[in-house]
């Protein structure tokens, strides 16, 4: 059974839904979107966090599609253009606002669905957050495993829940292990391609509503991080689990292609 894996990536997409932080107004939120001092706080995220662990993916077939306003300003626009232009699973998709936020997501995507996989693997993506360097593969081969339940239901959910919490608070950083249930970063919704929704269309916090789930405790898959700039700036329910001794600087560099040096340089220049 092939499946398409397609994910979404916001950067400072100027709408006026979909936030938790909300605006009485468009010009309220471009205001504090597009504010220089933030975009290049979101870019250091994006580039020091996201990307790596999705350049270095051991199952390089996915597209992750990039999503902002065709408005953004410079510099930051054209570094979109130049990244998605070099790097092929990254795609520029530059959305008008839209005052209903699922329906700027579905317009983002939909160019980007194959109809000729059997079954679509939508996830969501912040872009200050990252997935291991074998989410692709792994989601693919322990769909492979479920696969007769979304046969039977058409809509299945695929979560990862160990992870590390980022915390970068007062140019000081600190990691806490967590397994969580949907925290929305390594979790993968598998629709038929030719549904309309993508994975924005669910609230990852009430996926039982809508669909039957499977939960993956292992390996350490996500890292999610906490900031000034976060739109959630809790870490929400879960448990601890505690790593070998030692072994957060061993488990950054082999399942997420980081740095705790890298890490801990970004919270003090955003401090």
């Amino acid at each position: 059974m092939r499946v398409q894996m397609l994910g979404l990536c916001r950067f400072s997409y100027l709408g006026l839904r979909g936030y938790q932080v909300e605006h009485d107004s468009i010009a309220a939120r471009r205001a504090y979107l597009y504010d220089p001092a933030r975009l290049e706080r979101r870019w250091l995220w994006f580039t020091t966090v996201a990307l790596p662990g999705w350049l270095a993916q051991t199952d390089p077939d996915f597209t992750l599609v990039v999503m902002t306003g065709p408005d953004l300003p410079q510099p930051w626009l054209d570094r979109l253009h130049d990244l998605c232009a070099r790097l092929p699973q990254l795609r520029l998709s530059l959305v008008a606002p839209m005052e209903y936020h699922l329906q700027a997501c579905r317009a983002a995507v939909a160019p980007h669905v194959d109809g000729t996989a059997q079954v679509i693997g939508h996830f969501r993506h912040d872009d200050d957050d990252a997935v291991a360097i074998d989410y692709v593969a792994r989601t693919r081969a322990d769909f492979a495993r479920v696969a007769p339940l979304w046969q039977q239901h058409g809509r299945l959910s695929l979560d990862y829940g160990r992870g590390l919490m980022v915390e970068a608070r007062s140019g000081q950083l600190k990691m806490t292990p967590r397994i969580c249930h949907n925290m929305g970063v390594a979790l993968t919704i598998f629709l038929p391609p030719e549904a309309q929704q993508t994975a924005l269309d669910f609230n990852h916090t009430r996926l039982a509503q809508w669909m039957p789930g499977v939960q993956i405790s292992e390996p350490l898959m996500f890292l999610r991080s906490i900031h000034a700039d976060s739109d959630s700036g809790d870490m929400g329910p879960g448990l601890p689990w505690q790593p070998e001794e030692g072994g957060l600087n061993r488990l950054l560099r082999e399942r997420f292609d980081l740095r705790r040096g890298d890490l801990a340089r970004l919270a003090r220049q955003l401090a």
